[in-house]
């Protein structure tokens, strides 16, 4: 068995609360049942990928950690490519061969995990979208709910 994140629907919170609750008095065969419904339903929920791949090339690395602590910053794959010393055509190769999708998916997939995270928290989605370099909330949501597969609303 390994770690995922996933998306937890009504019923399997009201399940957990009800199984979890001190002084339900539960008994063992109720309890028995809950925690049933609760395997069925951890199993059949979605997964949601919050994995954000990152390099091992050094300079790479660099760039990447940079985008994450400020992901925010509008940098052009040749801004990039010239903090590196290299070609921006170099940079999207390298991009491309280290990480399997190119800057701008690594960044947008970035942004969105680095969001859902500022939203649990209880951040507003338009301090986040603003923080996280874009322009209105609206095209946060649609780029949001295309990249992690929920809304900012339903992650808050």
């Amino acid at each position: 068995m390994r770690c995922r994140v996933i998306e937890v629907s009504a019923l399997l919170r009201h399940l957990i609360l009800a199984a979890s609750s001190a002084d339900a008095g539960l008994h063992p065969a109720r309890q028995h049942h809950l925690l049933g419904l609760i395997g069925h339903e951890l199993n059949a929920a979605r997964q949601v990928n919050t994995h954000v791949p990152m390099p091992a090339d050094t300079r790479l690395l660099g760039l990447c950690t940079s985008v994450l602590e400020a992901p925010g910053l509008e940098l052009t794959l040749e801004q990039c490519g010239h903090r590196l010393n290299m070609s921006s055509r170099t940079l999207a190769r390298l991009f491309q061969r280290e990480l399997g999708m190119s800057f701008g998916e690594w960044r947008t997939r970035a942004r969105m995990v680095l969001s859902a995270q500022c939203l649990v928290r209880g951040q507003s989605v338009l301090r986040v979208a603003l923080e996280h370099g874009y322009q209105s909330p609206s095209a946060f949501a649609t780029t949001f709910k295309r990249t992690l597969g929920y809304s900012p609303r339903e992650c808050r």
